[in-house]
């Protein structure tokens, strides 16, 4: 068991357990995070000291977060990493007020927001040669009166994720996959009348069914070198309206050529920390298109350390005991899903299913939450509940495959 660190997760769903779970099996710690509600997937875990603050995403809360824990073990080395988008501009605006002893491996606030604006990332996009989808950005104010340059299905999504959640509706989606120009038009009006001020994005649908996307997470060293990135193939992902995207199964794949193209991207920009970048691969053309780039690991994150690359070993390695790192893409084939099994084979392409049950076979397979480390009897009764509800929600959302 480790003793000179300790990390600090913001944010409480599956994204800061998967962290917590890397962190545990690694070096033995209990990692402290902060979340908003009592109830959580990290409420009850044996390697997790949760804490419930209101508020816990504004600079302020996060401060004060940062500072508890460093004055809590001034002795020890503070690694704070944000689970959640929401919690990104405030780490990144408090870069130069932490107490000596925190760590927060990100970028400062000026390319955060540049990054994570869809417009401004995909200008960057053009700039080194990224492929994304046809695209029109459209700005408040400019009504019904404007052309658009394919046609539908249509995807519209806000450029700015953080301040469009803070402006919620009942219709409110993360995306949206519209057939007609009309419902373009109406789901504006929507997002634009509960608040929202920034910009849209509109773009062409890429077709294909789940299995079309993939992501991409990585590692870059304090120095902006990339030391780790891992391709997974999604095979599945969520359909409700908040959670719309969100990844449900994963296989690893070896992409050398879209690794390559990113990593020279976040080099040049001298990114640092995590990353993930969601894409979908378009048949039409046969390229990888990239949606955007989450400055942080993604709630998919154990896709990665499931697969041999414990996500939370490279950032101690290169922040706590500051080793060399070459360069490791990753190139095993291993299964990670959120969902019950029997979830994963109703809704997964078919063509898929012989691989996933030949990992599963051969010991290459894992959900995240299901832990043989976390015996807490509330803990496990949690965790089945909430296994228990994707199998209605899938049901509510989708048809099975056949």
């Amino acid at each position: 068991m480790r003793s000179d660190f300790i990390p600090v997760l913001l944010g409480a769903d599956i994204n800061a357990y998967s962290m917590a779970r890397a962190f545990y099996e690694a070096y033995g710690v209990k990692s402290v995070v902060y979340g908003i509600y009592p109830a959580s997937v990290c409420a009850g875990s044996r390697f997790i000291d949760y804490r419930v603050r209101p508020g816990n995403d504004s600079v302020e809360q996060v401060l004060a977060n940062a500072v508890e824990v460093a004055g809590q073990w001034p002795d020890r080395q503070i690694l704070l990493l944000g689970c959640g988008d929401n919690y990104l501009n405030a780490i990144s605006a408090n870069l130069l007020r932490y107490p000596g002893n925190v760590i927060a491996p990100y970028v400062a606030l000026p390319m955060l927001e540049q990054l994570i604006h869809k417009e401004k990332f995909y200008e960057l996009c053009e700039r080194y040669g990224i492929d994304y989808p046809a695209t029109v950005v459209y700005r408040k104010g400019m009504g019904h009166d404007f052309k658009l340059p394919f046609d539908g299905p249509f995807v519209v999504k806000p450029a700015e994720s953080d301040t469009y959640w803070k402006h919620p509706f009942p219709t409110q989606k993360k995306a949206y996959v519209l057939q007609t120009r009309a419902e373009v038009d109406q789901v504006i009006d929507q997002i634009y009348e509960a608040g929202y001020e920034d910009a849209l994005i509109l773009q062409d649908f890429i077709p294909g069914d789940d299995s079309y996307m993939r992501v991409v997470t990585n590692y870059s060293g304090a120095d902006g070198k990339v030391r780790l990135m891992c391709v997974g193939h999604v095979l599945l992902e969520e359909h409700t309206g908040h959670a719309i995207g969100n990844h449900a199964v994963i296989i690893t794949e070896h992409e050398p050529e879209l690794c390559e193209k990113l990593r020279a991207f976040l080099e040049d920009i001298r990114f640092v920390g995590f990353s993930n970048f969601d894409i979908k691969y378009d048949q039409r053309d046969g390229r990888f298109k990239a949606f955007e780039i989450n400055c942080r690991q993604g709630r998919s994150n154990y896709y990665v350390t499931g697969a041999g690359y414990n996500l939370a070993q490279y950032l101690v390695e290169d922040r706590i005991e500051r080793r060399e790192q070459p360069l490791t893409v990753t190139k095993n084939r291993h299964l990670w899903q959120v969902v019950p099994r029997q979830v994963a084979y109703d809704y997964v392409n078919p063509r898929y299913h012989e691989e996933m049950r030949a990992l599963e076979k051969a010991g290459a397979a894992v959900n995240p939450l299901v832990c043989e480390a976390d015996r807490g009897l509330m803990h496990r009764l949690r965790i089945w509940r909430g296994q228990r509800r994707y199998v209605k929600w899938y049901a509510s959302c989708m048809e099975k495959v056949k």
